[in-house]
């Protein structure tokens, strides 16, 4: 049934009214809306992905300096969903030998500017994630309780500057073994932690989270949404389909890392 032309002008009114509490145009924020729903559902059934994914879009569509914060705080949300969805089957020793390194990451990363050469971070990581994924096994040692701890400072300290370091946490619980679904929850767990920290460390640079809030709440909705529908192929898929997704999705991750850290390096 056609609109009647009397509710064009009611429409558009509800769109400019609806348009002011966004930064961001009406259409790019439907558009980030349905990203954060797709790129969840993405992490949930694979285990990783998504937000590497979400980030990448995100830096086409909206001002860098509300990037890293706001893709902080949505995938707080996607992946507090997760661990709340999975909470059963997180690796708790894990999980805790990792949280006092991501402490410790953020204090660092909230006191010190550091920049290396454009390039050399992101082949770094990729190099790293090829190697756990296609190389031999971590040593034990690198496994431990101190080698987690260590894992979580690392990774926590370059999540403020990369904004995307789920590939390299996600190599590090893939060499820890355990079913798909203790790998999803844990990976899930590790990074709200990782998360959380972010909106502390923004916080005292004095971002301004209230701005961006309407659209961080819908973003993390959808996620939600977007959740659910990963975990039901999650579990219908084999812990051996699964491992193959999962190092494959790594791996295409970390070329895509490796490809930009090239051109970084090259083009400098």
């Amino acid at each position: 049934m056609p609109a009647n032309s009397a509710d064009i002008p009611y429409l558009a009114s509800l769109l400019d009214g609806l348009a002011q509490y966004f930064p961001l145009s009406l259409p790019i924020v439907i558009a980030l809306i349905l990203l954060a729903a797709a790129t969840s559902a993405l992490s949930a059934a694979v285990g990783v992905g998504g937000g590497t994914l979400l980030i990448m879009i995100m830096a086409q569509l909206m001002p860098a300096t509300a990037l890293i914060p706001v893709h902080g705080m949505v995938q707080l949300g996607s992946n507090g969903g997760r661990m709340a969805m999975t909470w059963r089957h997180i690796d708790m020793r894990r999980l805790l030998a990792f949280l006092p390194g991501v402490a410790l990451g953020a204090l660092v990363a909230a006191w010190v500017l550091i920049r290396l050469p454009e390039g050399v971070l992101e082949l770094s990581i990729a190099l790293f994630v090829l190697f756990t994924c296609w190389g031999p096994p971590l040593p034990k040692r690198a496994l431990s309780r101190t080698g987690t701890l260590i894992a979580g400072a690392i990774t926590t300290f370059l999540s403020s500057l990369i904004g995307a370091s789920g590939p390299l946490v996600a190599s590090f619980i893939k060499q820890g073994g355990g079913e798909r679904h203790t790998k999803v929850a844990t990976f899930a767990a590790c990074m709200v932690a990782q998360h959380l920290t972010k909106a502390f460390i923004f916080g005292m640079a004095g971002f301004l989270f209230h701005e961006w809030l309407p659209l961080i709440v819908l973003m993390i909705g959808a996620g939600l949404i977007g959740t659910r529908l990963g975990l039901r192929f999650l579990d219908r898929v084999s812990n051996r389909h699964f491992d193959g997704l999962f190092k494959w999705a790594l791996s295409l991750l970390a070329l895509r890392l490796a490809w930009l850290g090239s051109v970084s390096l090259i083009s400098h």
